[in-house]
């Protein structure tokens, strides 16, 4: 997996591919778990030694992956983990991927650095717009530093919290 420092990225936007629910395992802090837990049940997550995730179907996918005519949707929107919310992005500290220029990133005084999963279909390289640059890293940053919970960049369109859906 090669990781992109934002600078580069023009670009981004969940086209709901359900690759990163496929891809990957998703770690949970203990209250996701107990959340999950309490409305799902224990069966729905895993553990292993020292980490709690979420189960992942025969196939290797998150067990709350729904797919409905070809668009991959979460079942835990309302209460999706950290970690979902901030695909494909990591917001660190300190620079761990290199491109330590093009990774910097300020915010309110703190200097982080921004990586993108370069696996995610939804990223467009090239100069970042004003609005990747202004609206949604700013919203990943602030879900990351936890000041924000909710997302209206951060995923897919079709389902930000004020789009209501029948299925």
């Amino acid at each position: 997996m090669l990781f992109v420092p934002w600078q580069y990225i023009a670009d981004w936007q969940c086209n709901a591919c359900g690759g990163c629910c496929r891809a990957y395992s998703v770690v949970l802090n203990f209250p996701e778990w107990l959340k999950i837990v309490k409305n799902f049940g224990v069966e729905t997550t895993a553990s292993s030694l020292n980490k709690l995730f979420i189960k992942r179907r025969d196939d290797g996918s998150c067990s709350f992956l729904y797919n409905i005519s070809n668009i991959h949707l979460c079942g835990l929107q309302h209460m999706k983990p950290k970690a979902c919310k901030l695909w494909p992005f990591k917001v660190l500290r300190r620079p761990k991927f290199g491109y330590v220029k093009e990774a910097v990133y300020s915010y309110s005084g703190n200097k982080l650095f921004v990586y993108a999963d370069s696996t995610c279909s939804g990223l467009r390289y090239g100069k970042p717009t004003w609005e990747f640059n202004n609206q949604t890293l700013r919203e990943f940053i602030e879900i990351a530093l936890g000041l924000r919970i909710e997302q209206y960049k951060t995923t897919a369109n079709f389902i930000q919290p004020t789009v209501r859906f029948r299925i």
